[in-house]
């Protein structure tokens, strides 16, 4: 697999320390190891060699490519997060709204937005699975195959998600910088993405930590280096706050005791046996522990 080499953190710039080597224990795309780094500066952990061919690392059974289950973990999963979505919708003063979900798969959170606000009137999806699109256009949704750095408009959005995105990207700071251009005046950004420093990252490290999704995820923030790359871009960061991070704990777990056992190619990780009966209660746990510590998922809202 050709791939690009980095040996600087993409945040400050400062020479990376070896992480970690890992296999994409989730998908099973390659047998090939991929070294990750952490800025010994800002706490940031990114991927060494980033892949070139993003069609060989997202499988036609990619877990946004694909219909959700309604089984109670995501009905908890859509619920707990609309808690973060319901006042920053409040907060918007207009007629009506549009919405742009950047990497939104079939357009699971728009749906939900849209059912909780019928403010919004218009709804578009930026995401690379031609399935997805047959999927996301029936529910009425406009839907680009494109990466976000080819995808151009000239539309402003009242509302722009980067739900677990923004760690998918070779640059960040630039895809920061091209969606504020595409915010409305009073719009919000909210971002969700893995924070890499948490307890379960230190706790997997030498095993494997579900945040790195590898070889998917390329760069991984702390909330440390969040707030110095949004220092250099004309965005405000209006609040970070933490939650749940209960895929990242059953995604290292499933991997640590039941590796042998799985078979990707036919179910994604999130479609396994076991992933509900341990998300579950590492979903609780994350989320009393989010009022006291950093858990290993960040909600980040962001304005002009």
């Amino acid at each position: 697999m050709q791939m690009d080499q980095t040996k600087c953190c993409p945040v400050c710039g400062t020479n990376g320390i070896f992480w970690r080597d890992t296999k994409d224990w989730e998908y099973k795309t390659s047998d090939d190891s991929y070294t990750y780094l952490q800025c010994p500066s800002c706490l940031t952990i990114y991927i060494n060699e980033i892949p070139k061919d993003l069609s060989l690392i997202y499988p036609s059974n990619y877990y946004s490519f694909t219909k959700k289950s309604n089984s109670l973990l995501f009905r908890l999963k859509n619920w707990l997060d609309f808690q973060f979505y319901k006042p920053i919708l409040k907060s918007l003063d207009a007629q009506t709204l549009s919405v742009l979900d950047v990497g939104g798969g079939t357009g699971e959170v728009a749906d939900m937005l849209k059912k909780y606000d019928k403010r919004i009137a218009y709804s578009e999806i930026v995401d690379i699975d031609q399935e997805a699109q047959k999927i996301a256009l029936d529910k009425g949704h406009v839907y680009n195959i494109s990466t976000i750095e080819e995808f151009s408009t000239e539309k402003k959005f009242n509302l722009i998600l980067l739900l677990n995105i923004i760690e998918h990207v070779a640059d960040p700071e630039k895809l920061i910088t091209k969606v504020g251009q595409m915010l409305s005046p009073d719009g919000f950004i909210i971002i969700k993405t893995p924070n890499a420093d948490s307890l379960d990252a230190r706790l997997f490290r030498n095993h494997y930590w579900g945040g790195l999704h590898c070889p998917r995820h390329w760069v991984i923030f702390s909330n440390t280096s969040f707030k110095k790359m949004m220092s250099r871009t004309n965005l405000v960061i209006k609040r970070i706050a933490f939650t749940q991070g209960a895929p990242f704990w059953t995604f290292s777990l499933i991997q640590f005791f039941g590796k042998k056992k799985i078979d990707p190619k036919s179910k994604s990780m999130v479609e396994q046996p076991l992933f509900t009966l341990i998300a579950i209660p590492f979903a609780i746990f994350d989320l009393i522990r989010s009022f006291f510590f950093k858990t290993s998922q960040m909600f980040i809202v962001i304005s002009k």
